[in-house]
């Protein structure tokens, strides 16, 4: 995701909102916005989230601010949730893009989990459990990438934010006048 938001121009990333307590190093409006479960649960009743999900007995979601702020800078929005997130997201916005991002293994994930040395056995188990859910899922998305190698995981998630960039039906108000100074 970093890689993609570095190499990829006008991309926004979208910093979710959650109800947990910070992380070691994490920072409000950096790596969440972090507020009280009340808070969320008065937005949630305003209908302030694109998506929203409980997790462990904690709220996460995508405020509608961020998309609203992303299109009038002319960015395209990049979020990174989960597939009840993702699935809410496709109900509410048909013309998103979704791409699941798979591991290539139950045993590399693991690894990758273990080797960024965040969270305790039984939270790494529980991770894992759920992704073994999550995977299910994977045919409700547009796209699929398998993350075996950083670099061309990267460069495959930039070719989709490319393409699409250029589907017909997203461009059609560049294509219409260049049309235009055809006819006679």
């Amino acid at each position: 995701m970093a890689r993609l938001l570095r190499e990829v121009p006008r991309l926004k990333f979208s910093v979710s909102y959650t109800t947990r307590a910070p992380r070691g190093h994490e920072q409000s409006g950096q790596s969440y916005h972090f507020i009280s479960r009340e808070q969320f649960e008065e937005r949630l009743a305003r209908d302030e989230f694109l998506e929203h999900a409980e997790v462990f007995g904690n709220y996460y979601g995508t405020h509608r601010s961020v998309l609203d702020q992303a299109v009038a800078e002319g960015r395209d929005l990049v979020l990174d949730i989960d597939v009840q997130g993702a699935a809410q997201l496709k109900r509410k916005l048909p013309e998103a893009v979704t791409i699941f991002v798979l591991a290539p293994s139950r045993q590399i994930l693991e690894q990758r989990l273990r080797a960024r040395d965040e969270d305790a056995d039984a939270v790494i188990e529980r991770r894992l459990g759920d992704a073994a859910q999550e995977i299910r899922n994977y045919c409700l998305y547009d796209y699929v990438v398998i993350n075996k190698d950083l670099d061309e995981s990267a460069a495959t998630l930039a070719a989709v934010v490319r393409a699409e960039r250029v589907r017909r039906t997203r461009i059609e108000d560049q294509i219409r006048p260049i049309l235009a100074t055809f006819q006679k």
